[in-house]
């Protein structure tokens, strides 16, 4: 369903690591808009019964049952810049112009999508 490239889970090995929080995972929250899609994303420990929960390369992503159908398909990458720097995300589902959020206390990075 969702792809996590290796230096995107590589990132967030390292961010869940400095956060004390090395079994937390990330959750992503799609909300569609008129210029395609914002992207919500923040660290969890635990995630609810209806989630949708997706193991790759040693990292947890996870959504709600209504973000999982919108992230068939999508990729997670991080990527740095001198301009910005963050995790972000393919989304073939979705026009592009979205933007992201960042839920995980700021110092992440996360927030670019695509």
């Amino acid at each position: 369903m969702i792809t996590v490239t290796e230096t995107a889970a590589e990132k967030l090995r390292g961010i869940l690591e400095e956060e004390g929080q090395p079994g937390a995972a990330l959750r992503v929250i799609v909300v569609p808009n008129g210029n395609g899609a914002q992207y919500m994303l923040a660290l969890e420990d635990e995630t609810a019964e209806d989630d949708f929960v997706l193991h790759d390369d040693g990292v947890r992503v996870i959504t709600d049952m209504e973000s999982a159908p919108l992230l068939e398909g999508a990729m997670i990458d991080y990527s740095e810049g001198l301009m910005r720097s963050g995790f972000v995300i393919t989304n073939p589902n979705i026009a592009m112009g979205g933007g992201g959020g960042c839920a995980c206390g700021g110092n992440c990075g996360c927030g670019a999508s695509h």
